[in-house]
């Protein structure tokens, strides 16, 4: 039988011992375990490497998956049922954070949530959009990283499709009227009539409805397009650049993403790093800070991205000087 002070004295050592060799990992340093939740417009097949751009800029504030956080990811799929089916199914599991992005999926959130911090990533006009009162001051639960808005970013995207194909005289708008983004349509037709292209306004409201917007378009006798970026276009940026493609109509994007799926031109922020960013508006909440009183970041890096292959196929020879300004060029 162990006496007393024998006993006091190896309990004394279990103690010490206990103490060090607790994982850094639970250091009062390190996050706490947190539960975050991300809505992504589109779906897996074509938008992995936007969850992967947040992932990756959680792990670099020490926020692992298995270990401290736990990560909801829903895919909206392009649709507005596919947001509202996955805002019920990540707040019925008490988020810490969520993140969502396009200027659809933040209208959703708003509307299903009023408590739970939400950062939206890509939204092209905040306050146009009645998300926040403000940019320096949000208000409510609504913050994140805006996608740049007003008729300049819009001017210069159709100035660089009339760059590369300066014969483009009825330019075609592929616009989804369901995606809160009215604002977008009218900056869009008022660039285009700023440059003399006479702009025709072609709806799509599915992915059923694709086909027939580039029937449209020919009737119409459009010989270039703005596709106008939403869930469902960049859901759909495949079939809309092959379909372009087909009909010989050169086409200039929001995103690089669709250049880099085989279309002619984009001039846009970098979407990616958006994602990437956004984690650090995720710490600043869950470090104690009130969304309302987090300023919504405007894009700083912007990309000019050229599909050569594209180019050469559509008979266009890109400008060396609009080469030379590119940021990305796809051989």
């Amino acid at each position: 039988m162990i006496d007393r002070r024998a006993f006091i004295t190896l309990i004394t050592f279990i103690g010490a011992l206990c103490v060090t060799v607790v994982p850094r990992a639970w250091s009062q340093d390190a996050p706490k375990s947190v539960r975050v939740a991300l809505i992504e417009a589109g779906a897996p097949s074509a938008n992995q490497h936007f969850l992967n751009a947040f992932m990756a800029g959680m792990r670099e504030l020490g926020y692992v998956p298995g270990k401290n956080t736990i990560v909801d990811v829903r895919w909206a799929e392009g649709q507005v049922e596919g947001f509202r089916r996955s805002l019920a199914d990540v707040i019925a599991l008490h988020p810490d954070v969520i993140v969502i992005s396009s200027t659809l999926g933040a209208v959703e959130a708003k509307k299903a949530t009023s408590t739970i911090p939400i950062v939206f990533i890509g939204v092209p006009d905040p306050v146009g959009a009645g998300l926040v009162s403000g940019l320096a001051r949000p208000g409510g639960n609504l913050t994140g990283l805006a996608r740049a808005a007003g008729d300049g970013l819009v001017g210069k995207t159709v100035q660089e499709l009339k760059e590369i194909a300066p014969g483009v005289t009825r330019m075609a708008i592929l616009w989804n009227p369901t995606a809160s983004i009215e604002e977008r349509r009218v900056q869009t037709v008022s660039a285009a009539t700023r440059l003399r292209i006479v702009p025709l306004v072609v709806p799509v409201q599915d992915h059923e409805g694709i086909a027939s917007a580039f029937t449209s378009m020919i009737k119409q006798h459009a010989n270039g397009l703005f596709v106008v970026t939403d869930p469902l276009t960049l859901a759909n940026r495949t079939e809309i650049v092959n379909l372009a493609a087909a009909n010989h109509i050169p086409a200039v994007y929001e995103f690089g993403e669709f250049v880099r799926a085989g279309g002619l031109v984009a001039y846009a922020p970098s979407i990616t790093e958006q994602f990437r960013r956004s984690a650090l508006y995720v710490d600043k909440i869950l470090h104690g800070a009130n969304p309302a009183e987090i300023p919504i970041e405007q894009p700083t890096k912007f990309e000019l991205v050229i599909n050569l292959r594209s180019a050469k196929a559509l008979g266009i020879t890109v400008p060396q000087e609009m080469l030379l300004r590119a940021d990305e060029v796809i051989q």
